[in-house]
Parts: C-alpha cells; structure tokens; sequence
C-alpha cells in the first residue's frame, strides 16, 4: 500500500466553518482562533473571505480579520475572492494567496452564484491574470464533485472538465469538494480517475463533508490515489447553505488521528488541535463535531 510520506492540511475553520454560524462571531474571536490553529501547526488556514456582507455577512470583517492576524512563518493564510472586486479588496488586505470557486453542477453553480458554470470560470479569468502580475497564488474549488441536491449523480467527466480549465488557467491546485457529502470511496476513486487525466495528481486536494459518514473513507481512498492534500475545519464546523442537510466538513482532529495512525506526516500536533477545538466549540455554544476531539475530553473527566 503505497499511501504519501506527508499530507498538507488546508484548514477552512475560520472561513468555511463559520461563515454559516447564525450569530455573529467577533473579530476577537476569529483572530484567536487562526493564532490558536496556527500554533497547532496547521500550515495553510483559510483566514476569511472577500465576498458581499449582504450575502455573508459573517465575513463582513474580512479586512480587519487580516490587518490582525499574526502570520507565523512558513504558514499560509489563503482567502476566498469571486470576483475581481473581491480580489481587489483582499490585495489591498494583505492576501498572498486567494481562492476562487466554482460547480460541477450547473443548477448549484446558478444558486450558489448566480451564474452558469461557463460563466463563473470567464469571471476568474481576469482574477487570475491580476494575481499573476501582484505574484499573489490562486486556489481553484470545484464544489459537487460526487453530488448535486438539485441534478443528484455528478458526472467525473464533467468535474475533470471544469478542474482542468481551473488549472489550465493558472490555479497551483485544484480543491475537489464533496459538498453535500454523499460521496462513497468507489465514487471518489472513480471521479478522482477522471480528473487526474486531465490535471496532475499532485496538483488535486480533496474537500469532504461528512454529512453521511463517509468523510474519512473517501480521504483514505484519495490517499489510495495519490492526493496529498485535503481539506478539513476544527471540530468539524461549517456546512453549505444551498444544501439541506449538508452540515459538517470533515473535522481536522479526525483527519489527523487518522493520518497519524496510517504513519502520514501532517506537522501537526493533534492534543493542541483538541484543545482548540474545544474552545470555540465553548465560544460558539455549539457541540463539537469531532469524534477524536469528544472522546480525548470524555477521558480527561
């Protein structure tokens, strides 16, 4: 079983995880939260992103959140920007990475974004041109990638389609997301196989909700196919709005126990991840979404 030496970790807590939080989470808060994460050893943290406040009005800080963050070296620190204007405003914050972000599915792409599939990739054209010449990376997400609430079965073609025209257009890597976490690992494998035809293996991440469970099996099969880096949010926070029932990104504590039991490097340590884990699950009067982060508290009691 060849399975990689090291996988990265892009934890999506701060952004992903709480954008969907029904109360307000302060700036405090957040910048807590990246500092605590980073001093875990997480090596890319999704700090926030620069959309409308009248669509997310949780990001709505996204500037402050980033003139406060202490940057610890060797730590990556992406946003997410739709738009050119987003990207604008995230340049102007200090981002030196950014993510765009698009479907495999056309009904979510029109409710998600309020455009076609076509006509989302023709919008980051001119983002990815910007962030060329200000030498900032960009992170492409295909959302859908194993299911659609709208159309059901996604077909793997039509994610390679889509991935391949994020990568050819400049994207480092391409982030494939389970969004509404339906996938099973024989869909993964398949969808992953398709899509390596058209982009580079080391080039993918895999993005898995855990809606149905099946969030650790589908990362074990991406393992199985190469990829070596994966998304995952603290305490598994987060979810997807435009999806009934899509509540859960995987929870990096789970990833991690996980990787470290399989002998795969991550850098990071697990007991200050539980820990902080705990604490915004304390902050947002919310129960914990990691099974390894309960279990290591129910022992401590």
């Amino acid at each position: 079983m060849n399975l990689p030496q090291r996988v990265r970790i892009v934890e999506v807590g701060p952004r992903d995880g709480l954008q969907n939080e029904k109360q307000i989470v302060s700036t405090d808060t957040k910048v807590e939260l990246i500092a605590r994460l980073g001093a875990a050893g997480l090596p890319a943290i999704e700090a926030t992103s620069f959309v409308s406040p009248k669509w997310v009005p949780q990001m709505g800080d996204n500037a402050e959140v980033m003139a406060r963050i202490a940057r610890l070296p060797g730590v990556d620190y992406p946003v997410l920007t739709p738009n050119l204007k987003g990207f604008e405003a995230a340049l102007a914050a200090g981002a030196k990475e950014v993510a765009v972000f698009g479907a495999a599915s056309e009904s979510f792409s029109q409710k998600n974004i309020n455009c076609s599939i076509a006509e989302s990739l023709d919008r980051f054209v001119p983002v990815v041109e910007a962030a060329k010449a200000a030498g900032v990376r960009v992170r492409g997400y295909v959302s859908c990638v194993l299911g659609c609430p709208y159309e059901g079965e996604v077909a793997p073609e039509a994610v390679a389609g889509v991935a391949a025209t994020l990568f050819d257009m400049g994207c480092y890597e391409v982030s494939l997301g389970d969004t509404i976490g339906t996938g099973t690992p024989g869909k993964t494998r398949r969808m992953l196989d398709a899509v390596a035809r058209r982009v580079p293996i080391d080039k993918l991440a895999g993005h898995y909700h855990d809606t149905y469970g099946q969030a650790l099996v589908n990362i074990y099969a991406s393992l199985q196919a190469g990829v070596a880096t994966f998304d995952a949010s603290v305490a598994g926070l987060g979810g997807c709005p435009y999806a009934a029932g899509a509540s859960g990104n995987v929870a990096t504590e789970d990833v991690v126990y996980m990787l470290d039991g399989l002998g795969v490097e991550t850098g990071i340590r697990l007991e200050a991840l539980v820990e902080t884990s705990a604490w915004i699950c304390e902050r947002l009067g919310r129960s914990n979404g990691s099974k390894v982060s309960l279990a290591r508290v129910g022992c401590r009691r």
